[in-house]
């Protein structure tokens, strides 16, 4: 059992789904780049490879921010700035606090079981790329990915300190066909998929590959 304290913020601006790993890029210049967890890069350029305590997404149309554990801590380096606007490019974007909403989330594998969708999830890397689509019956393809998820669901659970002790069960009733989408000089299918699973994740948390930038954003839909 973790629990884990858990920010959203939305803004009122609206963004484009291509604008939010520039948007990530702002608010980090605006919050200053010697605050790493904006970013999760070392001075000298290189990734840092840990779960990301501050994620970039959209809620709906509009701009937001996700901030878990030491994340709620910094994000305030970015609201004492003088002004809150930014530039996503040569567009200037205002931006305006629409909601706040902070939580303490009990993170474990419960005995019932909540329904959820993901978007924009990238589970395959480039060697599983080529073991997915060599896979031709559908029900085989599903379970290989809900390994996949499972596989998200442990590392974020690395992330934040929480050790899972417990099999978690997984089940997804929905896939949506892929798309082929370009995403850092690679090629990579982007999935929607609609599953069931015994651990409960909060509204617009990112799992899977760059779940900083609006990736495999899950969110609650008919939880029991």
């Amino acid at each position: 059992m973790k629990k884990l304290r858990y920010l959203t913020i939305e803004f009122d601006s609206e963004i484009a789904p291509y604008e939010v790993a520039a948007f990530r890029g702002a608010i980090a210049q605006k919050a200053g780049f010697e605050h790493v967890l904006f970013h999760n890069h070392q001075k000298d350029g290189t990734v840092i490879y840990k779960y990301p305590s501050i994620q970039y997404k959209r809620i709906g149309r509009n701009a937001a921010i996700v901030c878990i554990e030491d994340g709620v801590d910094e994000i305030h380096h970015f609201f004492q700035s003088r002004t809150w606007n930014i530039f996503i490019g040569d567009k200037e974007l205002p931006l305006k606090v629409k909601s706040l909403n902070m939580n303490q989330i009990t993170m474990q594998v419960w005995e019932k079981t909540f329904d959820y969708e993901i978007n924009n999830w990238l589970p395959l890397n480039q060697d599983n790329f080529k073991i997915y689509l060599e896979i031709k019956d559908l029900k085989e393809k599903i379970e290989f990915l809900e390994k996949k998820l499972i596989g998200n669901i442990i590392s974020m659970a690395k992330g934040i300190g929480w050790d899972v002790d417990k099999e978690i069960k997984m089940s997804i009733s929905k896939l949506d066909e892929p798309r082929i989408i370009k995403h850092k000089s690679q090629k990579l299918l982007s999935f929607r998929a609609v599953f069931r699973t015994n651990v409960f994740i909060p509204n617009h948390l990112g799992i899977g590959k760059s779940a900083s930038t609006g990736f495999g954003v899950v969110k609650s839909v008919n939880s029991n």
